[in-house]
């Protein structure tokens, strides 16, 4: 093994985990492929993540704990990933964004004031949250046992505790057939994705309980993820006062500005593929049957394909962007991620004019997640025009 082959590296380490993203553009630039007890094979290069996203066959996504469809490869993914596509696409979304503009406008207004908040617990995590509930048809006040169980979750994941992973995912479950009981007993007058599920078949079957406790603990997860994309996204505008002055002005620029500002900074450290077969990557052989993590926060990053990667520029063309995935596997969930991350910014952006950074310095979350534990922000409000005097 030469020097930039490392098999001993700790990607729980308190120096990596201080700073993921530093630390994996390191591992990128001297150690393409990387093994550790922790991840398995860690790939840090955007060509080497394309590859295996592209290659399915060699790269299977199941998973211990199944989830629907995430964890099943072709041909049994295609019919889940088709129907379940249709929870997510322009008429679905359309008919949702009043409500999501309503959730964002209702947590933003006593943020107005002026005095120092954490965005992360007064708007990031309610707000993506309560709109999955509303996307389900749950009842609003759900969403601080959805933010529970995320974050119990992600304590698991780094933790490696099995007995609290199983412990987490009974109280999902009971959560999830809960509110399945209570759609049965009274469906919504205007339907729901709960009542929708219950509906839906595939191969003329209907999903079971535990297939929909499947499905929905992917769809929470990924609202986990976009809680944490917001506060990357506030966190950039607070730093760089032009750009989110820019966007006040020009609102046309903000899903561009989302796409940009999430290839740099990446909410999302990973994601993880099993080997089908012996494989061999930028010169190690990887044998079948391990673990191979795609680090998506080096790749996205990578100056091979993004010229000065640090760089926040909304005008880049970010088509090889990794931030949704690629391939089979692309997030289905996309389009509601970025509705909500748009309207949380126009909504954030229209009532203010100015958001700076107060108090504590961020805290960055750890792995799994690379987005915020904490953000203190100062919002300054408009004037409200009703309050001036003739």
């Amino acid at each position: 093994m030469n020097e930039n082959q490392l098999d001993d590296w700790n990607p729980r380490d308190a120096t990596i985990l201080d700073d993921q993203r530093r630390a994996y553009d390191e591992m990128r630039e001297r150690c393409p492929v990387a093994h550790s007890a922790f991840l398995g094979w860690s790939l840090f290069r955007h060509a080497d993540v394309t590859a295996v996203l592209a290659d399915p066959q060699s790269f299977s996504n199941a998973a211990r704990f199944p989830a629907i469809p995430n964890s099943m490869d072709p041909p049994i993914h295609g019919p889940y990933y088709e129907v379940l596509a249709q929870f997510f696409d322009q008429q679905h979304m359309a008919r949702l964004e009043p409500s999501v503009r309503e959730i964002a406008a209702h947590l933003l207004r006593p943020m107005l004031a002026g005095g120092e908040t954490d965005f992360i617990e007064a708007f990031a995590t309610p707000f993506a949250l309560q709109t999955l509930c509303a996307f389900l048809g749950w009842p609003e006040q759900q969403w601080k046992c959805l933010a529970g169980w995320i974050h119990g979750n992600q304590d698991a994941a780094l933790n490696q505790d099995p007995v609290a992973g199983k412990a987490l995912a009974e109280l999902f479950a009971k959560h999830v057939r809960t509110n399945l009981d209570s759609n049965r007993a009274a469906p919504g007058q205007v339907a729901d994705a709960t009542d929708s599920l219950l509906r839906t078949e595939v191969d003329r079957k209907t999903f079971s309980d535990d297939e929909i406790i499947s499905i929905l603990r992917n769809w929470a997860a990924g609202h986990g993820t976009v809680a944490a994309g917001l506060g990357l996204l506030v966190l950039h505008l607070a730093e760089n006062p032009e750009l989110q002055d820019r966007l006040r002005h020009e609102p046309a620029l903000i899903p561009a500005a989302i796409e940009e500002i999430l290839r740099a900074d990446d909410p999302l450290v990973a994601n993880r593929r099993t080997t089908t077969r012996e494989v061999e990557i930028q010169g190690r052989t990887i044998p079948k049957g391990d673990v191979v993590t795609l680090m998506w926060i080096a790749a996205n990053r990578d100056p091979r394909v993004f010229a000065d990667p640090d760089v926040v520029n909304i005008e880049r063309n970010t088509e090889a962007s990794l931030v949704w995935g690629q391939g089979i596997h692309l997030c289905m969930g996309a389009p509601l991620a970025r509705l909500e991350m748009r309207v949380a910014l126009e909504e954030l952006l229209a009532c203010s004019t100015c958001i700076e950074l107060v108090g504590a310095p961020p805290q960055r979350a750890v792995y799994p997640g690379d987005g915020l534990a904490a953000l203190s922000l100062r919002i300054k409000g408009k004037p409200d025009p009703s309050s001036d005097r003739a």
